[in-house]
């Protein structure tokens, strides 16, 4: 009897090492990265769901996970709510973030996207929201509003297709980038009281779609670090979290200074290097963050490499010494230290808004149409699977608990065992 509880411990211990919780939009890394095994790889509408739960209204943020608690934001009715949902499948409680009502704005794609478009972050204490109508707001993770925030006060918003930003906690504060035709601000609050720490500008060139910006913020670990990094309006930039001063700034991702050129995709953040996409078949750029300072262009040592392709929406991913880059469709894998391309091949066609997740070996890259193709990390393309699920997908993947977990516009779906 002694050994076999002996045994049972340490089966237990080894399928909690290897549990992650999702805290965050991007995951625990920030980087799209799980390090979880045995993850699931072929599913159906009829075939490997754990559960499916019906949202009250469409939401295109990435569901966030502590434990055995799941966040999510929705439109419902012409409200925009925070929704705890049990890994169980079902809600433990809704709670309103004040502000206007819901705004709905047409996609080029022809798919509906509303103020419901961020995702949230939490600690396991706190859980807080952002809703395109520019309310900012902290709650308990049982579901008690403890304080919100008007960003309305640094200008009206307008946008063409709504204020996506994800705030993003380190340390007790939150970040937030307020980057739109009306404003280009960079926020720190205290996280626990709301309280507003600092204000920047941060400025671009404001020409044309370049003030709409719908990436998020980021922090950089690395030696010499930590460092918020705001990417949008032409430019990728490093601030310090004690004031928000600049300390460097990526030149050249809009090069003919072009009128139609918004940022969607996100930096890929990482301790020894930055990778920066733009839009629009512009470049991506590597960046050694490490003693990085001032303009990063060819003549500045802190920039690895600049390559002449990049995805428009979906935010790169690394594995090991690979990056991979997912458009409409294509989908290529790129040398860490020097850019180059290794394959470019397709993935199913499709309007690909939700960016990468790996782990267990697998890149999943997801569609608006609900098709998930999964393919093998490594230098050679090989697609392992195909997977539909009759919903639209606008939100990025989340792995927690050895399942993972879909935001659809009709139904919160969890792929794995029950």
């Amino acid at each position: 009897m002694t050994w076999l509880r002996l045994l049972i411990v340490l089966l237990v211990c080894g399928s909690a090492a290897q549990a992650e919780d999702w805290p965050q939009w991007r995951g625990p890394r920030n980087d799209g990265s799980s390090f979880e095994t045995s993850l699931p790889f072929e599913w159906s509408a009829e075939k490997g769901i754990a559960w499916k739960l019906k949202m009250p209204g469409i939401g295109a943020g990435t569901p966030v996970i502590w434990g055995d608690k799941i966040f999510v934001t929705s439109v419902d009715g012409d409200d925009i709510v925070v929704l705890c949902v049990g890994t169980d499948g079902k809600e433990k409680w809704k709670e309103k973030l004040s502000g206007t009502g819901a705004k709905r704005y047409k996609n080029p794609s022809g798919a509906d996207v509303s103020d419901a478009s961020a995702s949230c972050c939490t600690d396991g204490k706190f859980v807080w929201a952002f809703a395109g109508n520019g309310s900012l707001a902290c709650f308990t993770v049982d579901g008690k509003p403890v304080w919100n925030a008007d960003i309305t006060k640094f200008g009206k918003i307008e946008i063409a297709f709504g204020a996506h930003w994800t705030p993003v906690l380190f340390q007790g504060r939150l970040y937030l980038q307020v980057m739109h035709r009306k404003a280009q601000k960079l926020v720190c609050y205290d996280a626990a009281t709301g309280k507003e720490e600092w204000v920047v500008d941060r400025p671009g060139y404001s020409k044309g779609e370049s003030p709409d910006v719908y990436a998020s913020a980021f922090i950089w670990q690395g030696q010499g670090g930590p460092l918020l990094v705001s990417h949008g309006n032409d430019f990728c930039t490093g601030h310090r979290l004690a004031d928000g001063s600049e300390v460097w700034r990526v030149q050249g991702l809009n090069p003919s200074e072009s009128k139609a050129w918004r940022f969607v995709s996100n930096p890929l953040v990482t301790p020894d290097l930055i990778i920066v996409p733009s839009c629009k078949n512009g470049p991506t750029v590597g960046l050694k963050p490490v003693g990085a300072k001032g303009d990063i262009n060819a003549e500045n040592p802190a920039e690895a490499w600049r390559i002449k392709t990049t995805p428009d929406v979906v935010s790169p991913i690394r594995i090991g010494d690979v990056i991979y880059l997912c458009s409409h469709g294509p989908f290529s894998a790129h040398d860490i230290k020097t850019g180059q391309q290794i394959y470019k091949e397709n993935v199913t066609k499709g309007y690909h808004w939700s960016n990468l997740v790996a782990g267990d070996g697998k890149i999943y890259a997801t569609s608006q149409e609900g098709v998930t193709d999964v393919i093998h990390a490594g230098r050679e393309f090989k697609k392992l699977a195909t997977n539909s699920l009759p919903d639209k997908i606008f939100g990025s993947p989340a792995v927690a608990g050895g399942r993972i977990y879909f935001r659809g516009y009709g139904y919160l779906w969890a792929i794995g065992k029950p």
